[in-house]
């Protein structure tokens, strides 16, 4: 995940600006921390003593001027990187002829308001995250993994160092999703082209592409090589890098393809939650957040039919009465009862179970390895626990129906559910408020 630039240094000549600055970045962006002053002397005081993810400046300034102050700090040893803004009223010919070579990173145009000014920081983080990420770096050379290690560290990377593909592997292996580190998973990989040891740089590449199954997006790789031929190059792409830097290493390089590499894995993860995030609307009911009746045709029949579940337990449950709910306290205090339903239901049950939202006031439940007994134990701790619950202060029962495939397991869904809607019906005519098996 991308870190997100929460120290920030603002320079600007008027006091007031500086006062409503504050206010509405401490409103808008409360996890940032903001550090003003009105000088270029002042803001070269604080870059001394303090670290600032982010520099905004006014182009005009008392003593001199904010592309003065850009230049100083591309001069800087500790602020050589850091996204410079320049806030000014007229991006006039000086300033867009000069601003390149000076190091300024944006412009903002300062007639647009305080609150645009707040919103275009915001989204400026976002795109602007910073060198921040997991590095597994390969190098069997102890000289130029040192020198590697102090310059990726010092910009605020964090560097697992091995000197073997073999061990590259069983770390990439280990973080993978479902290893046994998958919350210590890396963003890149940087090796050694050739390496010491049964396995190369090329073979740890070959490895990453097939059999990782990674692709450019999802792990990009960066190769240090020390030839500059064009062969070798095509060879290093063939391999699957994303990109190469030829030894001796200069740092504004390597720096420049380490950002572009983060970039492209911050975007691929970014993707990645957003189609699981659509997935997960596609398949779960919007207002309770169980499943949905077409994740249960689709899924329910290899749930019930797979072996390592038997015995599955079906439960239909139906809240007593609903109509008379929505009639008498409105469809909206209805549909937090419902809401309060589903909850509990995802809080009660076992992770592997599959609550389902059936149809309007009636749930579906499939619950794995549960055998006919506890089933109706379990039923009944539910009813209980529903009764208790008083959402939205309405008091509220269910009746509760319920099967299991112990005695048959050739049983299909469509049976288990019947069999469970039965007991359901059962249970409303005894009174409701009760289970039947």
């Amino acid at each position: 995940m991308p870190r997100k630039l929460n120290r920030i240094l603002v320079v600007d000549g008027s006091e007031v600006a500086r006062t409503i600055i504050t206010r509405i970045f401490n409103e808008e962006m409360p996890d940032t921390k903001i550090t003003t002053c009105g000088t270029v002397q002042e803001a070269c005081a604080w870059l001394e003593r303090s670290h600032f993810d982010l520099i905004t400046t006014a182009l005009m300034l008392p003593d001199k001027d904010g592309i003065e102050l850009c230049r100083y700090v591309r001069a800087s040893k500790f602020h050589h990187y850091t996204p410079t803004i320049v806030v000014s009223g007229d991006a006039d010919t000086r300033l867009l002829r000069e601003g390149f070579a000076a190091g300024v990173t944006d412009y903002f145009d300062k007639s647009l308001g305080y609150h645009a000014f707040a919103s275009f920081i915001m989204e400026f983080t976002l795109r602007h995250s910073g060198l921040v990420g997991r590095i597994l770096y390969v190098e069997d050379s102890q000289l130029t993994a040192t020198v590697m290690l102090s310059l990726m560290e010092r910009h605020g990377l964090q560097v697992t160092h091995t000197t073997h593909a073999e061990e590259a592997i069983q770390l990439l292996r280990d973080t993978s999703p479902g290893g046994v580190r998958e919350d210590e998973y890396f963003d890149i990989v940087i090796t050694d082209f050739y390496l010491q040891g049964r396995l190369t740089g090329g073979d740890l590449l070959h490895a990453i592409r097939t059999r990782f199954h990674y692709s450019q997006q999802e792990m990009p790789v960066l190769v240090l090589t020390g030839s500059e031929s064009g062969e070798k190059q095509v060879e290093v792409f063939h391999a699957g890098a994303n990109d190469f830097v030829s030894k001796p290493i200069v740092e504004e390089v390597l720096l420049a393809r380490i950002r572009s590499l983060l970039t492209i894995r911050q975007q691929f993860a970014a993707l990645k939650r957003q189609t699981d995030e659509m997935h997960k609307l596609a398949i779960t009911d919007s207002l309770t957040r169980v499943y949905n009746r077409r994740y249960l045709l689709d899924h329910g029949e290899h749930f019930v039919t797979n072996r390592h579940n038997h015995p599955v337990a079906a439960v239909l449950l139906d809240i007593d009465h609903f109509k008379k709910i929505n009639d008498k306290f409105g469809h909206i205090t209805g549909d937090r009862v419902l809401e309060a339903l589903g909850k509990l239901l995802l809080d009660l049950l076992p992770d592997n179970a599959l609550p389902v939202r059936f149809g309007g006031e009636e749930f579906a439940l499939l619950v794995p390895r549960c055998a006919a007994r506890d089933a109706h134990t379990c039923a009944e701790q539910l009813r209980i626990s529903i009764e208790a619950l008083r959402p939205a202060n309405v008091p509220i029962t269910v009746s509760i129906g319920l099967d299991t495939n112990q005695a048959n397991p050739g049983m299909t869904l469509t049976q288990l559910i019947g069999n469970a809607d039965r007991a359901l019906y059962a249970a409303k005519a005894q009174g409701r408020n009760q289970v039947c098996a």
